[in-house]
């Protein structure tokens, strides 16, 4: 019994066409990979650097001032089945005595993509509680960010990371 097998000869033809099949994928997938990557870039924290750095001796003072004030405030925010999710805080003084006369704001912010952010405007209940409410919330991880403002001026300022179920 003999076997016979008819191989084909490697030719130059045969090797030209699996460089540049192999090549070719190489150069698709990558092309793919970064078109997907620029699209999906969620963008830039800031636009410059340079004026960020230069507005940090500033944000330094006001969190100084902050300090030197010693207001205490306390936020809770809920999330309802439905996305609707509710602010209220309460703002009390160094002597504990409610804050009022403020224009306090709320961001949510996603850490990981800025296209989901989400201003809250709270309004000014009484004794120094403020409440606000904004719909389609997703779950997730998320950043808040509390402004409180006297006269147009930026007298609070916190950030704080929470996960809403």
């Amino acid at each position: 019994m003999s076997r016979s097998s008819k191989s084909r000869p490697l030719t130059g033809k045969v090797v030209l066409a699996s460089l540049v099949a192999f090549f070719g994928v190489v150069f698709g997938v990558n092309g793919l990979m970064m078109t997907l990557a620029i699209k999906t870039l969620p963008g830039t924290e800031v636009d410059s650097a340079y004026a960020a750095s230069l507005a940090y001796e500033n944000e330094i003072s006001a969190a100084r001032d902050q300090e030197q004030r010693g207001w205490k405030v306390d936020a809770k925010l809920t999330r309802e089945l439905d996305g609707k999710a509710t602010l209220q805080l309460e703002a009390r003084d160094k002597a504990g005595l409610p804050l009022t006369g403020l224009a306090f704001t709320g961001r949510l912010e996603r850490p990981a993509d800025k296209q989901f952010d989400r201003e809250i405007t709270l309004a000014e209940l009484g004794g120094g509680v403020y409440q606000g409410a904004i719909t389609d919330v997703l779950p997730g991880r998320w950043d808040l960010v509390l402004e409180g403002d006297q006269n147009a001026v930026r007298m609070f300022l916190s950030k704080n990371r929470l996960k809403l179920d």
